[in-house]
């Protein structure tokens, strides 16, 4: 048997050694006729596959294929009635009715018209959003909502560690389950790697349900690590809900010494936007777990509201599964309404063109543009490609600054001091086209603010990248940027 499975395996791989120059042509002429990609991309690829063959076509066959017109990720429609909202709000914004825009809003009017037609994205304005910048405020208020549960409580992340703080939170999970509160736990398949199994059992005896989002195959083997479900959002009863940066592991606490203090941003937002955020998960795990919560009506009934907020805030989310990419065009559509300044903090900083050109253009013009980047790295290349591009902006007139005290991880842009777009997506190509993510855009001055503020505050502990400082790096840096801007429409 196994003599049997061996020689299939060797017959297979002297196929592929006497055929390479044939592989390498028809997988060469599937990314350039049959996929529609950037010609960055395909020219990365067709180097890959020219220059490592082998080692090319077994990345290509984890990491290269494009699922974006795959019928796995076809668009999923949300009842009529949400699309009906978005409707009616764009005519009202048409004709002057809608009372929501004061002086300031008024400036990002179109921003809100492009979120309505392109994602159904419902603008409200009863929100209260609350700030955190670090992980242990965060989990103990999320902790505090936990135990107040009183119907549902639906749980996603990108990352689950089983961990102390993971013990924590599963036992709070667990009591609510016993009083009869509904509870869900959405994990992604590569970002769940060290959620035990066990842990996911004992959830299971608990009476609570869990899904995974493109779960591995054959044990540990994953078919597409590309598109990954980047999405962290807890919702609880409608009533509150939870999304930004931080995952669910020791890490994010600041207990990791490789990583030192863990600098996030997180929200809390109670209001009608919460709505917004019990939808996109639903969506998620209608597909991870083949169950359709649009029927169960309870899980979507308006609660009241404990505080009586008043900011604006649409939720916006962008995948594989979106028609347009959402997040990335609101990030270039705020980019382009700045007047004053623009703050951005992000772990990663690999744009596309268009992003970096708007950088540039608004460096140039004279606004203030500052970003914040980490002084370490959690992937090298990416590191490296980063600092390549805060380089190019530089030169452009744009601020740059290195966060020393630890790792930077918030995902941030601040407009003028009165917009701002926060959740999920990173500053890269990955979180534009490939990962599932969600953020909210927020049109509150008093919120904004709030975001610039710690912005201005982790200032304090960061280190400037001069022109003069970049020009004299060393040259073992000049080449890891170059290798890693080489690959960075794949990172």
């Amino acid at each position: 048997m196994l003599d049997g499975v061996w020689n299939m395996f060797t017959a297979a791989g002297d196929f592929m050694l006497k055929n390479l120059v044939l592989i390498n042509i028809i997988l060469s002429l599937v990314i350039v006729f049959f996929q529609r990609r950037s010609p960055q991309k395909v020219w990365t690829w067709l180097l890959i596959l020219y220059f490592i063959p082998i080692v090319g076509f077994i990345l290509y066959l984890f990491i290269g294929q494009d699922y974006h017109k795959s019928r796995m990720f076809r668009a999923k429609d949300v009842d009529s009635e949400i699309k009906c909202a978005a409707r009616r709000q764009e005519k009202n914004i048409h004709q002057k009715k809608l009372q929501f825009f004061g002086s300031g809003m008024k400036k990002f009017e179109k921003l809100v018209l492009y979120n309505l037609e392109a994602g159904q994205a419902v603008l409200t304005d009863n929100n209260d959003v609350r700030i955190f910048t670090a992980g242990k405020e965060k989990f103990k208020v999320l902790l505090e909502e936990i135990k107040k549960a009183e119907h549902y409580i639906h749980f996603q992340y990108y990352v689950i560690r089983s961990d102390e703080l993971w013990d924590a939170i599963a036992q709070a999970l667990k009591q609510k389950a016993e009083q009869g509160v509904e509870v869900r736990v959405l994990v992604d398949g590569m970002g769940g790697r060290r959620f035990c199994k066990s842990d996911r059992e004992a959830l299971k005896a608990a009476g609570i349900e869990t899904a995974e989002f493109f779960p591995p195959v054959l044990g540990k083997l994953q078919l597409r690590i590309n598109y990954r479900n980047h999405r962290k959002i807890v919702v609880i009863d409608g009533r509150i809900g939870f999304v930004g940066g931080l995952n669910v592991g020791r890490e994010y606490l600041g207990m990791d010494p490789r990583f030192g203090y863990w600098r996030d941003t997180h929200l809390c937002i109670e209001g009608s936007a919460v709505t917004s955020l019990a939808v996109r998960f639903a969506l998620d795990w209608n597909y991870a777990a083949k169950e359709n919560l649009f029927l169960k009506d309870h899980l979507f009934r308006v609660p009241e509201y404990l505080r009586e907020g008043h900011d604006p805030v649409q939720i916006i989310s962008s995948g594989p599964d979106s028609q347009t990419k959402m997040i990335h065009d609101n990030y270039l559509h705020l980019i382009h309404d700045a007047s004053d300044h623009i703050y951005i903090q992000t772990p990663y900083l690999v744009p596309d063109d268009s992003i970096l050109d708007a950088l540039k253009i608004a460096a140039r013009s004279g606004i203030d543009v500052r970003i914040m980047i980490p002084c370490k790295p959690d992937h090298p290349f990416v590191y490296w490609a980063t600092y390549s591009y805060a380089g190019e902006l530089l030169e452009a007139g744009a601020k740059c600054y290195v966060y020393n005290p630890g790792f930077l991880h918030a995902k941030t842009l601040c407009v003028d001091g009165m917009a701002a777009c926060v959740g999920t997506a990173n500053m890269d190509i990955r979180s534009f086209e490939l990962n599932f993510e969600v953020n909210a855009v927020i049109y509150s001055e008093q919120t904004v603010q709030c975001l610039e503020d710690a912005f201005m505050n982790d200032i304090k502990d960061c280190r400037q990248i001069t022109e003069d400082v970049y020009r004299h790096r060393p040259l073992s840096v000049r080449v890891k940027e170059q290798f890693s801007r080489l690959l960075s429409p794949l990172l």
